[in-house]
């Protein structure tokens, strides 16, 4: 055992003079130093690794502020596509208002007795029978209880119910509280409309009290026939389906609104009237 171990230690001790050799031969050629060449070999990799993680650091700056433009400049493009939506609802808005005032314009024309007052819906109630909504003008511009809401069209929209100094409830006509009386355009038959709810017909109105004998046409249109709360002429909707009520001895007529309750914006109050 002991003289393997003296062969190896001979080996290595031999191999290391050998590669001093080596090492000197070449430093005298190239003019370096052995422990030149030895810290060379060491810090060769340790510079590489730093040269990588350095162009590494640099691309993550790079990257990071690049992806911080970018953040700012979508945060400015959705400001303006925001703006520029809140300039189009705003366009629409006014252009929709102005249609209207024209329209209101021309129904005043047609009907130089009414007094009208406008206001813009705030808020929509709709729970089991009854259908209200609330808009922004009340007493302080006239406005009181039992006076009828029309659009600028000439249709009927509903009957306030409450009001305050600022703010006024209408029934619409779908509420199946109401009951007005109307009469078929074409035929001048005579009935009775209210909200269809109570019939399980939500978003029509229900004309009952027609005679037996009387025909009925769909789209035949539907106007109030004259009282002291409802102007005469006022469109409540058309006929989209007729038939006997309950009784057999009476017709009535299902009429689709005139207008679209859910989608209003503005309405007009009738204040003055001549309903001679």
């Amino acid at each position: 055992m002991k003289h393997y171990f003296s062969t190896r230690v001979r080996v290595v001790m031999i191999a290391a003079v050998l590669l001093a050799l080596v090492l000197v031969v070449v430093c005298s050629i190239t003019g370096t130093s052995v422990g030149g060449n030895v810290v060379q070999g060491i810090l060769t990799p340790i510079r590489t690794g730093v040269s990588q993680l350095t162009d590494q650091a640099e691309q993550l700056f790079s990257y990071m502020f690049r992806y911080e433009a970018l953040q700012a400049e979508n945060n400015a493009l959705k400001q303006q596509i925001s703006q520029m939506q809140d300039d189009a609802r705003q366009a629409g808005a006014i252009s929709r208002e102005n249609d209207r005032l024209r329209a209101m314009l021309g129904l005043l024309e047609t009907n130089e007795d009414y007094k009208l007052v406008d206001g813009y819906i705030i808020s929509r109630s709709s729970v089991d029978w009854t259908s209200t909504f609330t808009i922004n003008r009340g007493t302080n511009v006239g406005i009181q209880p039992g006076m009828c809401a029309i659009t600028a069209n000439g249709e009927l929209v509903g009957l306030v119910s409450e009001a305050g100094s600022n703010y006024a409830v209408i029934k619409s006509v779908l509420d199946s509280s109401l009951e007005i009386s109307a009469t078929i355009a074409s035929s001048g038959y005579n009935g009775m409309v209210k909200g269809g709810y109570a019939s399980g017909l939500d978003g029509y109105l229900r004309m009952n009290y027609l005679p037996s004998d009387a025909t009925i046409r769909n789209n035949d249109q539907v106007v109030t026939t004259g009282s002291t709360v409802y102007p005469r002429n006022l469109i409540l909707g058309h006929v989209v389906d007729a038939g006997f009520d309950d009784t057999g001895v009476a017709k009535y007529a299902l009429v689709e609104p005139a207008v679209d309750v859910r989608s209003l914006e503005q309405v007009f109050i009738v204040t003055e009237y001549n309903n001679g």
